[in-house]
């Protein structure tokens, strides 16, 4: 085997990349792990010239990483924080300093997830420390912004709107000529998003929707359904927290229509989470419709 042989395995990360990005975790992830447990991994036993070695464990760890994120999009959490372990384990092997800050930062995303946000907090700057070897400003962008979710989460409003302003800073940084392809999604869709997330756990409706508009119009340009029914679900959450049931019930709307189209468990929590916020609302009839839409997208899940 040679690097030539290493850019084909390569090449496959951009395919499965796409099907998560565009069709959700839950489309795309037994057929990774298929080719990772047939094709990939066999070679990493075999023997190899360094220079070989390390650009095979960094093309496998990008694999194993995409395939720990596809089981996190699917709630398949255990599945989940195992692949990305693997991965980080593969990224040290590579010398990628880059690409372990980015494994490190999916770790982060799901701690925080999962509701152990000091993990997260611990994790994103476990990250952000790895990078002062090298240079990635989307990286740094994402760690930031990961910082930032768990920081809220946390309480420390302050100190996650300071973590939002150092991403937002990074970010205006970023060359895509000289970001790793497994950067690319790292974009004002995603980390707008994940800023209206933020804002909204601070309970600070208005910057979480302008943050969330800014997501879904990236969003719907590249037809990314998945992250458009994120963030539509943050604008429905910023309506209830304003009190505006009306407002809430159509940006909800939006959200179940987007989130049908993708196989993600975490647009299926984003609706669960709009549901239990407008529980104070009682009977509502705007509540019992979305109830009732919100079933059929809990049959197809």
């Amino acid at each position: 085997m040679n690097l030539e042989d290493v850019v084909a395995v390569r090449n496959m990360f951009g395919v499965f990349q796409k099907m998560d990005i565009f069709q959700g975790g839950g489309s795309g992830r037994r057929a990774l792990t298929e080719y990772l447990n047939q094709h990939v991994f066999p070679l990493l036993k075999r023997t190899y010239t360094e220079d070989v070695r390390k650009a095979l464990c960094k093309a496998a760890s990008e694999q194993t990483y995409l395939a720990g994120w596809m089981a996190y999009d699917n709630g398949e959490h255990g599945v989940a924080q195992r692949f990305l372990i693997q991965s980080l384990r593969l990224a040290e092997e590579s010398g990628d300093a880059a690409l372990g800050a980015h494994v490190l930062a999916g770790m982060a995303d799901q701690a925080t997830l999962v509701r152990h946000p000091a993990e997260g907090r611990r994790l994103a700057q476990a990250g952000r420390h790895g990078l002062a070897k090298t240079t990635s400003n989307a990286c740094l962008a994402d760690l930031w912004t990961l910082e930032a979710r768990a920081l809220a989460v946390l309480g420390e409003s302050k100190a996650a709107a300071r973590a939002v302003h150092a991403a937002q800073t990074a970010y205006a940084k970023v060359d895509l000529a000289e970001e790793p392809e497994w950067a690319a999604f790292i974009d004002p869709a995603y980390l707008g998003g994940e800023w209206a997330n933020t804002f909204r756990d601070m309970g600070q409706p208005d910057h979480a929707e302008e943050h969330a508009q800014a997501s879904i119009r990236h969003a719907e340009r590249q037809n990314r359904a998945r992250r458009g029914a994120m963030s539509q679900a943050v604008v429905a959450v910023s309506h209830l927290q304003r009190n505006d049931l009306e407002a809430a019930h159509a940006a909800g709307v939006r959200t179940l229509n987007l989130a049908g189209q993708v196989k993600s468990s975490r647009c299926v929590d984003a609706v669960q989470d709009i549901q239990r916020r407008m529980i104070p609302f009682g009977k509502n009839s705007l509540v019992a419709d979305f109830n009732e839409r919100a079933r059929s997208l809990a049959r197809a899940a």
